[in-house]
């Protein structure tokens, strides 16, 4: 078996990936030297695996590399993270832990398009807007109501009323207002219609306001207070009510400070 002599020689060390133009040479204690040649030789003789964060050893008598991996660099399986999520329906936060995957599939199960109990004076066609729990109803007039999960104007764009739809596009384009445009200098003063479209595939244009009902070229952003003011749908479910609304449609949208009682009552109701 071929013996490992001591010598108090200089080692040639540099990280994995380095030029051998970058090398240095040190002197090492003899005995940590032999050690660490020990074990490198031992891993590569074992099979070491890949050589992420490796460092590699040169012996200078025999010309030979070693890697070995040192302690601080071996990767250790981080504790599963744990995750805050507002919860719209009890205003507190809540810490789950839970994975982002699952996260994000609990919330986009949370605002899926669904038929739900909806009692309310309102006629069959109305649309009821709630801002604060990021929903929009379309009264079915049979004691039940489609929701659909929405994003809404952030803080400082918010805003309630009555209106009604005034204009129906398909795939609209886009001219910002001079006012965003003067907020966010790098977007572009008009879009054509499109995937790409911050509007997406449906426009329902209220009253005479600069709101609209409208798709999202970013999935991820319902559920959140996002926006410049517009109510913000998925693609698939503004084409679904893009279908069901007309023009003259009654549009109530509740904002901070709306008088929310007849709507909880409506999805209340038994």
């Amino acid at each position: 078996m071929a013996q490992l002599r001591m010598v108090n020689a200089p080692l040639t060390i540099f990280r994995h990936g380095s030029s051998t133009s970058r090398r240095r040479t040190m002197m090492i204690d003899p005995r940590r030297a032999g050690l660490a040649l020990v074990v490198a030789a031992a891993m590569t003789a074992a099979g070491a695996p890949a050589r992420a964060n490796m460092v590699e050893l040169v012996d200078p008598n025999t010309g030979k590399t070693f890697h070995y991996r040192p302690s601080f660099s071996r990767q250790v399986q981080p504790e599963r993270p744990k995750h805050k999520f507002f919860d719209p329906g009890t205003q507190k936060w809540v810490t789950y832990q839970a994975s982002r995957e699952e996260m994000r599939e609990r919330h986009r199960m949370k605002y899926a398009r669904a038929t739900v109990r909806f009692v309310s004076g309102e006629p069959g066609g109305t649309i009821v807007v709630d801002t604060e729990q990021r929903y929009l109803y379309l009264v079915q007039g049979n004691g039940t109501a489609i929701r659909y999960g929405i994003g809404v104007g952030r803080e400082g764009f918010t805003w309630s009323g009555v209106e009604r739809i005034t204009r129906k596009r398909e795939w609209p384009d886009w001219r910002p207002p001079a006012e965003m445009l003067e907020r966010q200098p790098g977007i572009p003063e008009w879009m054509p219609g499109g995937p790409q479209n911050p509007l997406g595939a449906r426009a329902l244009y209220l009253g005479s306001t600069l709101y609209r009902i409208h798709g999202t070229n970013e999935d991820e952003s319902i559920g959140y207070a996002v926006s410049s003011g517009c109510i913000r749908m998925l693609n698939e479910d503004i084409i679904d009510l893009y279908g069901r609304a007309k023009v003259g449609t009654r549009v109530i949208v509740l904002g901070p400070g709306s008088d929310r009682t007849g709507l909880i009552a409506a999805i209340s109701a038994f």
